[in-house]
C-alpha cells in the first residue's frame, strides 16, 4: 500500500519537472510548423495565412486531445474541482505553448488588439494557473473544447479569402456554420461551464480567467451576430422599381 502511494506521488513530481519542458517544447514546435509553412506556402501568401495554417492545426489537435482526455463521456464536466489528470495536462501544456507562440506572432505581425490581448492574456494565465494547481483539469479541458470546435471554421473564412473566394455561396455557408458553432459552443455551453466554474470550489484566479474568458466570448458574439446580419443583408435581392 505504502508503496504504490509512493508510486503515485513520484508520477506527480515526474509530471511537474516536465510540464515546463512541454511548453518550451510546444512554442518551438508552433514556431517550426509556422516557419514551413512560410517557406512551403507561394510568396503570394501573406503572414497572416501561414499563422492561420498553423492555427487551424492547432485548433484540430487541441479538440481531439480533449476529447482524448474525458474519462467518462456519459458526464463529460466530471469530476469538478479535481486533481487534473496526466491527459488533461497534456492537453492544457500544449494549448499554453500555442497562445504563447501567437501572442507572439500577433505582435510581430503588428496586429495588437484589445480584443485579442485580453483572450491571450486570459487564456495564458488561466491555464498557467491550472497546471501550476494541478487542478480543474475537466473544467479547463471542456473549456478548451468549448473554445477551439468553432475556430477551424474561423480561419477558413479568412483563407478562403486569401484564394481570392470572396461573396460567394461558399463564403456565406462557412460565415453560417462559423457563427451556429461558435454560438451554440460559446453562448450554450460557455455560460453553464462558467457557471459550474464559478460555484465549485476552484482557486479564485481559475474562476476569475473563466468569467473573463466568457465575457471575451459574449463580445465576440455580439460582433458576430452583425457581421451574418450584413452578410444576409447583402444575399437579399434589390427591392424591385415600379413599372420595371
Amino acid at each position: 500500500m505504502a508503496a504504490a502511494e509512493e508510486g503515485r506521488v513520484a508520477e506527480v513530481v515526474v509530471e511537474g519537472t516536465t510540464m515546463v519542458g512541454w511548453v518550451v517544447s510546444g512554442v518551438a514546435f508552433w514556431w517550426t510548423a509556422f516557419l514551413l509553412v512560410r517557406g512551403l506556402a507561394s510568396p503570394k501568401r501573406s503572414y497572416d495565412f501561414c499563422n492561420r495554417a498553423v492555427s487551424t492545426m492547432h485548433a484540430v489537435a487541441a479538440v481531439c486531445l480533449a476529447c482524448l482526455s474525458v474519462a467518462d463521456w456519459s458526464c463529460p464536466v466530471c469530476p469538478l474541482a479535481a486533481a487534473s489528470s496526466p491527459s488533461q495536462m497534456k492537453a492544457l501544456a500544449v494549448t499554453l505553448s500555442y497562445m504563447v507562440y501567437d501572442a507572439a506572432c500577433c505582435y510581430l505581425n503588428d496586429d495588437v488588439r484589445l480584443d485579442n490581448t485580453v483572450h491571450h492574456l486570459v487564456s495564458i494565465v488561466g491555464i498557467a494557473a491550472g497546471l501550476a494547481y494541478r487542478r480543474c483539469g475537466t473544467e479547463m479541458v471542456a473549456s478548451l473544447l468549448v473554445t477551439e470546435i468553432s475556430s477551424p471554421l474561423l480561419h477558413l473564412r479568412e483563407i478562403l479569402k486569401e484564394f481570392g473566394i470572396k461573396d460567394t455561396d461558399l463564403n456565406l455557408l462557412v460565415d453560417i456554420l462559423f457563427a451556429v458553432i461558435f454560438s451554440v459552443a460559446r453562448m450554450g455551453f460557455g455560460p453553464y461551464l462558467t457557471y459550474v466554474t464559478v460555484t465549485s470550489d476552484n482557486p479564485i484566479l481559475i474562476k476569475a480567467m473563466a468569467t473573463g474568458l466568457q465575457l471575451v466570448s459574449a463580445y465576440w458574439f455580439l460582433r458576430i451576430l452583425r457581421m451574418v446580419k450584413h452578410k444576409l443583408g447583402k444575399k437579399r435581392p434589390a427591392p424591385k422599381v415600379a413599372g420595371d
